[in-house]
């Protein structure tokens, strides 16, 4: 179990985005996921863990401030083996480690490689930020933004790197969309207004499907990466 991993300051210019390990082996894919506090970022990686477990070989690395309270919520829900799970802990905004000095997440990556493949994928939880947050190109190979409806109907609308240029937009807790006014319809029709042909996928994770559909696309990228 590795959650000791901390923000240090190599800059962005020495890392590899390579698809391939220094012994020639493919590397795992990683994807990254980000979006405001409170949006489900969590709760949606451990979904997708527990239904992907038995079918990829997988890790997470987590991401925040000052704690390892993200990585310590997938390990007492045990959702992957403790050595699967690692955390860094960013000591500042969590944009920084994620898209400007991201040698700590690469680090803690690599390692997971290095101790536990091979692996086929890694997620990347970024800590709790705003509409800007995104990941550098050289830490993943495709973001996923999660937003909810508890923080208003108008995300979409008001876009945002996250919420504009993600490769997918996850709209979270629309269970909840009656009991705090947010009108889903609306929020479908700014998100395809803002993202174009990008996709889309709205969810609960206290519904039936829960997160089958982030998890469907997450295999897409499985497929396109090993093929």
């Amino acid at each position: 179990m590795h959650l000791g991993h901390s923000l240090s300051h190599g800059g962005p210019d020495a890392v590899s985005a390579g698809a391939r390990r220094p012994d020639g082996a493919r590397r795992a894919l990683r994807i990254g996921l980000g979006g405001p506090v409170g949006s489900g970022k969590t709760a949606t990686v451990a979904a997708l863990c527990r239904i992907l477990r038995d079918e990829v070989s997988l890790a997470v690395v987590t991401n925040d401030i000052y704690t390892r309270e993200d990585a310590e919520f997938l390990l007492r829900e045990a959702v992957l083996p403790p050595e699967r799970i690692t955390a860094v802990e960013t000591g500042a905004c969590p944009h920084t480690a994620i898209r400007d000095d991201i040698s700590a997440n690469l680090e803690a990556v690599e390692d997971l490689e290095d101790e536990v493949g091979p692996l086929d994928l890694i997620l990347v939880e970024s800590g709790g930020d705003n509409l800007t947050a995104t990941f550098s190109k050289g830490l993943v190979d495709a973001q996923i933004f999660v937003i909810d409806v508890a923080g208003g109907d108008d995300i979409p609308r008001k876009g945002g790197p996250g919420v504009t240029t993600a490769d997918l937009l996850v709209v979270n807790k629309t269970d909840l969309a009656p009991h705090v006014g947010s009108d889903l319809a609306r929020m479908a029709a700014d998100a395809r207004a803002q993202r174009a042909h990008l996709p889309v996928v709205f969810q609960s994770l206290r519904g039936e499907d829960g997160v089958r559909d982030v998890a469907a696309w997450v295999r897409e990228r499985l497929a396109a990466w090993t093929a």
